[in-house]
C-alpha cells in the first residue's frame, strides 16, 4: 500500500526551527518527485519545496534561504528543515509524491500521492 506519514509539526515561536520528516511505503522515494506543500486556514495550498530524483531542490521564493528539503534514500524518508520560521508559515504541511520523476515542479496537480498533513503553528 502506497502510503506517506509527516511528523514533526509543533508550535514555535517566531525566528525558531523545525524539522518535518516524511516517511513513505510502499514505494521508493529515490524514484519519485518528492515535494512539501502548506495550506493555511482561509488559504489555498501552496508548493514550498520539491527535490528531483537527481536530488536537485526548488523553493518557493518566501522559504529560499530558510528551507531546505532533503531525503534519506536509505530510510526512505523525505525531511524538511525549517529555521527563520515566521507568523506566514503556519499551516498544515503536506508531503507528497510525483510519478513524474523527470520533472521538477511545485504544482500541486503534479502529485499523485498525499499524506495527512502535520501543523506548524509559529507565534509572534
Amino acid at each position: 500500500q502506497v502510503q506517506l506519514f509527516e511528523k514533526g509539526g509543533d508550535s514555535v515561536p517566531a525566528g525558531g526551527s523545525l524539522q518535518l520528516s516524511c516517511e513513505a511505503s510502499g514505494f521508493s522515494t529515490a524514484e519519485y518527485l518528492m515535494g512539501w506543500f502548506r495550506q493555511a486556514p482561509g488559504k489555498g495550498r501552496e508548493g514550498v519545496a520539491s527535490i528531483a530524483t537527481t536530488g536537485a531542490p526548488k523553493y518557493r521564493d518566501s522559504v529560499k534561504g530558510r528551507f531546505t528539503i532533503t531525503k534519506d534514500k536509505g530510510k526512505n524518508i523525505l525531511y524538511l528543515q525549517m529555521k527563520s520560521l515566521n507568523v506566514a508559515d503556519s499551516a498544515v504541511y503536506y508531503c507528497a509524491a510525483s510519478k513524474r520523476a523527470g520533472f521538477i515542479s511545485l504544482g500541486q496537480t503534479f502529485f499523485d500521492i498525499w499524506g495527512q498533513g502535520t501543523k506548524v503553528t509559529v507565534s509572534s
